[in-house]
This record gives structure tokens, C-alpha cells and sequence, in this order.
């Protein structure tokens, strides 16, 4: 069974079986269960009805497992009984369990951490490195949020808020990382706008659209990192632009501003310039500043410090940058960049190094390195 395939059923299967009363925790075994045993078995024999097939294994793996279990043989009076034999409904789960998994015993940095492992498909190293945390530090926060909902029936769905936080860290891992999510997000999430009117789920659909436009631009041919400032932008998908743009104007027209419409804001401002040059940078400060204030990230300062030191020159960039923490992710690239507009190659060198030694994308490792070894060979040049 390809990873396709099990991708596209584990949400739905894993679905029923919390709706028919089994917990978060013994309901992902069952269905873990389920797949190796069709990997091993549908080669030969694939079923006719792989969702309903797996949904009947799944279910029997885990009775088998509440009846071995006497501290739930309480539970195992409420459960329902073996669906029928026969094809299952072919309906999209998906979106539901996010907000399944989004439940109110968790907290939202919990029920983010444990959706983002369970349905999105996320390895915890990729959790963690969104999450700015150790890995072990990320597998301890998602095993304590499995503890926390074993044994609770999954009847109450979560918040939008938890399961826009959700979607947006599945599309940044999907823009950027190993594993292409960003299109799953985006379907997700177009969904989730048609059934729920919330101006920040128009906000992160806006924003979504208007930096998957670029993606065809954001890589060379040999895989290497291009700029924003060096993309090709006759390659950005105008048409995606522009329903970007038309869904972030309905959404602030309605006065209600959150932090993923002004993300989607800055976004448009880069996608609105026909050049590099020509962009709107006092304007992107702006946005910076209502970001800032929405949500405090440190995060959000850093990318504002280079918008300042576009707007205002490299000094105010730098005096931007001079009170957050330099342990921060991309830091000392930041750091880097201005120093070098400010005229010392040496220190933007050095910057860019070690910019390279702490970077996770191999991609941007090696796009820092070509930048420090740049510098460093102009220096020779010059002596």
C-alpha cells in the first residue's frame, strides 16, 4: 500500500473508530495495526473496499485490545457494535478530525502538537522544529497529551482558533520542510472557510494562496534557494494571487483584524510589486508594527527588523534588530544580511557561517554558505 493511499484513509478510518467510542490514543494503535496488515496483504489481495476493509480490521484490533485490558472492560459496555460488512461512505474526515483532535482537556499548544503528529502526518523532530523546542522536549508534550485524552470520548470538537493554528503549521511544513503538505492544507482549509464564516480563516486561506503562488520561484534548477528579492516573479501564479488578494480585502473590510490577516497583508504587498525595488516597504513596517502588536512574537520583531532596514536604511535595521534575543532561529542571518548592506563584508561573513551552522533546511544551509563563501572571496579579491 502506497503512503498516498495511507494518507488519504488513515484520517477517515481513524474517525469512526472515535465516534464509536474508542479513545484517541488505543484508536491510532488499532488503525497502525490495521495498515501494517494491509501492507503486508493487499499486494496480493487488494479488497475491493480498502476504507471499509480497514475500518473492520481497525475496529476488531481494537476490541481485541479493550478486552485484553481489564481497567477498560467498563468502557467496552458503551462501545457499538463491529460495523456491517459492506463499503464504507466515501466522505472526507479529514477537516472533522482536526477538530476532534482539537479537544477542550487539552491545551491548544498540546492539541496542535498532537493533531500536527497524528493526522498531519508530521514527524516529532518536524513538530518540534516548529515549535522552537528540543525534540524530546516535543515528544514528552505529545505524550502527555495522549495520556490526557485516553479514555475521553471525543464528543466535544475543539476551537477554530487551535484548528487554524493547526492547518497554518501543516502548510509551513508543507511549503518548506520534507514533506509536501501545502496543498492538503490549502484544501483543508478552503473547506473550513465554506462552512465557517471567521475572518481570520479567510485570513490564513489568503495568506496560504499568496505564498504557495511563489513556491514555483522559490527554488533554482539545481534545488538551490532563490530569494524573494531574485525570484523570477513572472513565474508566480497570478491567478492565485488574485483570489489571495480578493479574500484578504472581504475579510479586513469586515474590521476584525487577527494575525493571519496581517500576514496575508504583508504577502500581498510583496506579490503587488512588479519589481524587487519597487516594493512597498514603509507600508510592510505598518503591517509589522500590527503584527507585533497581536501576537508579541519575538519571531515577528526579527522579520520587521529587515522590513526597517529596507524602509529606513541598514542602520535602522540593525538598531531594530539590537534588543531580541540572538539565540533566536535565523538570527544571526538576519544579522548577516544587514550587516553586509551596511558595508562590512567581514562581520556579514562571519554572520553568514554561522547562520549555516545553525540552520535545519539543507536548502537554506547551503544558500548561506554560497553567501558567506561570496564574501569571503570578494575579500581576497579586494587585498
Amino acid at each position: 500500500m502506497d503512503e498516498a493511499l495511507i494518507r488519504s484513509l488513515t484520517p477517515s478510518v481513524l474517525t469512526v473508530l472515535v465516534r464509536r467510542g474508542a479513545d484517541f490514543a488505543a484508536a491510532e494503535d488499532a488503525v497502525q495495526e490495521a495498515l501494517l496488515e494491509a501492507v503486508r496483504g493487499w499486494a496480493d489481495d487488494p479488497p475491493r473496499d480498502p476504507k471499509g476493509w480497514l475500518v473492520t480490521v481497525a475496529w476488531r484490533r481494537f476490541l481485541d485490545a479493550a478486552r485484553a485490558d481489564t481497567a477498560r472492560r467498563r468502557r467496552e459496555d458503551r462501545v457499538e457494535e463491529e460495523p456491517a460488512p459492506g463499503p464504507a461512505p466515501d466522505v472526507d474526515d479529514t477537516l472533522q478530525l482536526y477538530f476532534l483532535c482539537a479537544h477542550p482537556s487539552l491545551t491548544p499548544s498540546s492539541a496542535v502538537a498532537l493533531t500536527l503528529r497524528a493526522v498531519g502526518g508530521l514527524t516529532t523532530r518536524q513538530i518540534a522544529r516548529a515549535y522552537l523546542v528540543p525534540e524530546a522536549t516535543m515528544a514528552q508534550r505529545i505524550s502527555r497529551a495522549k495520556r490526557t485524552v485516553s479514555g475521553v470520548r471525543f464528543d466535544r470538537p475543539g476551537d477554530v482558533a487551535t484548528v487554524l493554528r493547526v492547518l497554518y503549521l501543516v502548510f509551513n511544513e508543507g511549503y518548506s520542510g520534507d514533506v509536501d503538505l501545502a496543498a492538503e492544507a490549502i484544501r483543508l482549509t478552503r473547506q473550513l472557510a465554506a462552512s465557517v464564516d471567521h475572518p481570520e480563516v479567510a485570513g490564513l486561506l489568503a495568506l496560504m494562496l499568496l505564498h504557495h503562488a511563489r513556491r514555483a520561484a522559490r527554488t533554482a534548477p539545481d534545488g538551490s534557494l532563490v530569494p524573494l528579492a531574485e525570484q523570477d516573479r513572472g513565474r508566480w501564479d497570478t491567478a492565485s494571487i488574485a483570489e489571495g488578494v480578493a479574500i484578504l480585502q472581504a475579510a479586513l473590510a469586515r474590521d476584525r483584524l487577527g494575525e493571519f490577516q496581517a500576514q496575508a497583508a504583508i504577502a500581498a504587498l510583496h506579490a503587488d510589486a512588479p519589481t524587487a525595488a519597487e516594493t512597498d516597504w514603509v507600508q510592510i513596517v505598518e503591517w509589522y508594527d500590527e503584527l507585533a502588536r497581536l501576537t508579541g512574537s519575538p519571531v515577528v520583531r526579527l522579520n520587521r527588523a529587515v522590513a526597517v532596514g529596507e524602509a529606513d536604511g541598514p542602520r535602522a535595521g540593525l538598531a531594530a534588530l539590537a534588543g531580541l534575543d540572538e539565540a533566536l532561529p535565523r538570527y544571526a542571518a538576519v544579522a548577516a544580511y544587514l550587516h553586509e548592506r551596511d558595508g562590512d563584508p567581514d562581520r556579514a561573513a562571519r554572520l553568514y557561517a554561522e547562520a549555516a551552522r545553525k540552520a535545519t533546511d539543507l536548502a537554506e544551509r547551503d544558500h548561506l554558505t554560497r553567501r558567506a563563501a561570496r564574501l569571503n572571496s570578494r575579500r581576497r579579491e579586494d587585498r
